[in-house]
């Protein structure tokens, strides 16, 4: 907790909740997201044992396999020790989907052959509509320290799969009715796995005042998953009618998931991924067609229960934002002033569009930790804060997470800046 100058302790919940309804307080939130990033050196633990060398979140539950585990304590060892260096921070909490009952798998191995070089991975689905598979090359990459790595199976979502699929889940029009027997909304086990996770969340939470947000909705993230980049592209121009099934059935799912979420008294914000949904994939009117709707039926599910909506989107902010805001969104995840398709976002023109309608978070990207050059750092810490400040509606954060190859020193400089522009 930071004491305000007018002698009022604020703590961290109240920090970001208040910049989330555009209200005052003490100064700007500064959150992160821990993805591997190497523990602090004064803030280190073991558990079992072994020493915990890498921070995560538990927003990666369900959908990666990292390289040592990350128990729930961690997590709240990560929150504590993110707090007592100054940062601000938010559990995570990622809710799980259904499966029909049905539903059978197996998995087998491929050897190499003359015209594929690795190993292939093989899930072979039965459902009641039928089978499906899903084959994906095993790479086994030397990956450096931190970063995840490729699990020893097929999941039915992992960003691993997209580049090395050999077959894709979805194929054809037909694997579409296949597939709504694997991604559901929760059923019985997945809602009693959600609320004996948020006991122990919303305790520890209360504990230390520090929000809560449930990682919920899939949407785009899901299509990409299932096809592929090219193929879900493809799927959307030349099937349109199966496309719009595909997203049908995302949206159902992720409905159920974030109902589950928002109707739980200790969730504050539901969280969307948006990664595969920008303008990286998908035409402003593609999005207005497949997207729109979606959005709009989250947001108002999570309303209905009095909470915050937030979507993920780190690029092309400047074009599909106002549709963000117009479908409900409350909270951006993230405003990255490096934007590759913006060629450099400008901060001014991301505030005049969207500052009124929505909380942004971002202004800082984290390839400038990595530099460690101070002056570049403070630079544009002070920048986004400048611009974004007085909206009262902006969280610093740099874009979109801390990786393992991020420097402490980086981190540190981010700090001090940050301290700079409310302690004078």
């Amino acid at each position: 907790m930071i004491r305000a100058k007018e002698g009022v302790t604020v703590t961290s919940k109240e920090r970001i909740v208040a910049a989330w309804n555009g209200s005052p307080a003490d100064h700007v939130p500064l959150t992160v997201q821990a993805f591997g990033v190497p523990a602090h050196p004064a803030h280190r633990w073991e558990r079992d044992g072994k020493p915990v060398n890498h921070w995560f979140s538990k927003r990666m539950e369900h959908i990666h396999t990292l390289p040592q585990p990350w128990s729930l304590e961690d997590d709240f060892a990560r929150t504590q020790a993110l707090l007592a260096i100054g940062i601000d921070d938010i559990i995570d909490v990622s809710v799980p989907w259904g499966t029909d009952p049905e539903v059978t798998f197996k998995d087998s191995l491929l050897p190499p052959t003359s015209t594929e070089r690795h190993y292939v991975m093989v899930r072979e689905y039965e459902t009641p509509k039928g089978s499906l598979s899903h084959a994906v090359r095993k790479t086994e990459e030397g990956q450096n320290p931190g970063w995840v790595i490729q699990p020893d199976y097929v999941p039915l979502i992992e960003d691993f799969n997209i580049p090395r699929a050999v077959r894709h889940i979805v194929e054809e029009p037909q694997d579409v009715e296949k597939l709504a027997y694997l991604y559901c909304v929760p059923g019985k086990a997945e809602e009693s796995w959600f609320r004996e996770r948020m006991e122990k969340v919303k305790t520890f939470a209360d504990s230390v005042s520090v929000p809560v947000q449930a990682w919920a909705a899939f949407g785009m993230d899901a299509v990409v998953w299932f096809c592929g980049t090219e193929k879900a592209v493809l799927l959307a121009l030349d099937e349109p009618e199966a496309f719009g099934s595909l997203i049908d059935l995302v949206t159902e799912a992720d409905e159920g998931r974030a109902t589950l979420a928002a109707s739980h008294p200790g969730v504050d914000m539901v969280v969307e991924r948006g990664w595969y949904s920008s303008t990286d994939f998908w035409s402003p009117a593609l999005f207005r067609e497949f997207m729109v709707p979606h959005i709009r039926t989250i947001a108002a599910s999570v309303h209905r229960y009095g909470k915050k909506f937030a979507y993920v989107m780190t690029t092309g902010v400047e074009v599909l934002g106002p549709l963000l805001a117009d479908c409900g969104v409350d909270v951006l995840y993230f405003v990255d002033p490096l934007d590759p398709i913006q060629k450099g976002l400008s901060l001014v023109k991301v505030r005049d569009l969207l500052s009124d309608r929505m909380t942004l978070v971002g202004g800082l990207s984290s390839l400038t930790l990595t530099t460690c050059d101070s002056v570049r750092i403070e630079g544009e810490v002070a920048h986004a804060m400048e611009v974004l400040a007085p909206t009262k509606r902006f969280i610093l954060h740099p874009v979109d997470a801390l990786f393992p190859d991020t420097p402490w020193e980086g981190i540190e400089m981010m700090i001090e800046s940050w301290k700079k522009r409310f302690s004078s």
